[in-house]
């Protein structure tokens, strides 16, 4: 492609969430040496898309897709691009990658480390954050990749490499002593995702949540126990217990370490499903609260077992998680910047129920 063409993009006000704007402009879309152009073909927008523009400055989301406006930011999603523009050896023009994108028709990028597998992002801009979101994956070469999931892809495989992930730290430090697990905002994917990759883990699973959402969570088949926020009290407090925060709710969660006192050995904060105020990492009793962060354990496991096994736990714990939310799932679809736009404040708002997943297409 060359010549001029119209790029839109979706501005999201830092400070107000549920505010946004779909600003139109003409741009030169020929691609310059070392770089390419790619069209945003498809994209999820979840709970997860909210947390990382609500910790975008702490921890940084809003730096991977500049706008040049201080007050404004383009919020992350997961997508899948098409190229429509390359001058980078190894990627062709109609190849299409799955990653991490903002919410725009185009994209310039500048692939280093291109291998079968895809190619990392070395703009300029990029260079000191997270790797794991620098990287996009050539659906081509992707094992797990199928046309007709594409939707439970951009949905699913995002929050599931955190649950994954999640998991597995959880395993690996022996769940610090837990023989039970309770997690708040039982009913978000990552959460309910998370207590699925512990199936046969030996440790007891119990879902908070609220009382609209208890009969959804019960037949989610993954905890063995589901209570409402309001029903914490009938928990006992007889065994060592962890507590997976997904909903970074202070009160709730100072509730929490208040019912189980000494028993409550480790506290994680997992994310948020509830609030948007940064991360607070600090509880009136017990131990304080330890943020989890994906890519750390990413990258131990990489150096632990090599990316190519990395690569095979997730995506065949993935392929079998579509298997089990699949019937659970409602899969919608809507199109255009407009309803991205409606759907990032609904999803501020906690408007859009557990049992939806929403895929805008552009």
């Amino acid at each position: 492609m060359s010549g001029r063409s119209n790029v839109t993009r979706l501005l999201t006000e830092k400070n107000a969430l549920d505010q946004s704007h779909i600003e139109q402009h003409e741009e030169d879309l020929s691609a310059a040496p070392g770089e390419i152009v790619v069209k945003l073909e498809r994209l999820s927008l979840t709970t997860n898309n909210i947390t990382y523009a609500a910790f975008g400055d702490s921890m940084n989301y809003w730096d991977f897709f500049p706008t040049g406006d201080a007050g404004l930011g383009h919020v992350p999603v997961w997508g899948f691009a098409d190229v429509v523009a390359s001058n980078v050896e190894g990627v062709a023009v109609g190849e299409r990658f799955y990653g991490y994108f903002p919410i725009a028709s185009h994209l310039r990028m500048k692939p280093e480390r291109v291998t079968d597998r895809g190619f990392y992002d070395g703009a300029e801009h990029r260079r000191n954050l997270t790797s794991a979101y620098n990287q996009y994956t050539r659906c081509s070469w992707d094992p797990y990749y199928s046309p007709a999931t594409e939707n439970l892809q951009i949905l699913l495989k995002p929050l599931f490499l955190t649950s994954s992930m999640l998991a597995d730290f959880l395993e690996d430090n022996a769940f610090f002593g837990a023989t039970r697990l309770v997690f708040s905002s039982a009913s978000s994917k990552t959460a309910f995702a998370t207590a699925v990759c512990l199936d046969g883990a030996g440790v007891e699973r119990v879902a908070l949540t609220s009382r609209g959402n208890t009969a959804f969570v019960d037949g989610l088949g993954c905890y063995e126990q589901t209570l409402a926020y309001d029903d914490l009290s009938q928990l006992s407090t007889d065994q060592p217990t962890l507590y997976v925060d997904f909903s970074s709710d202070l009160a709730l969660r100072d509730r929490v370490h208040q019912h189980f006192g000494s028993q409550l050995v480790y506290s994680c904060c997992a994310g948020s499903a509830q609030s948007t105020d940064p991360a607070q990492l600090t509880a009136i009793t017990g131990p304080q609260p330890q943020l989890f962060f994906a890519p750390i354990q990413l990258r131990k496991r990489n150096a632990d077992w090599g990316p190519v096994k990395v690569s095979e736990h997730i995506g065949e714990g993935l392929v079998r998680f579509y298997d089990q939310i699949t019937p659970l799932l409602e899969v919608k679809v809507s199109q255009g910047f407009a309803s991205a736009q409606e759907l990032i404040g609904k999803l501020y708002h906690g408007q859009v129920p557990a049992k939806e997943g929403h895929v805008v297409e552009l």
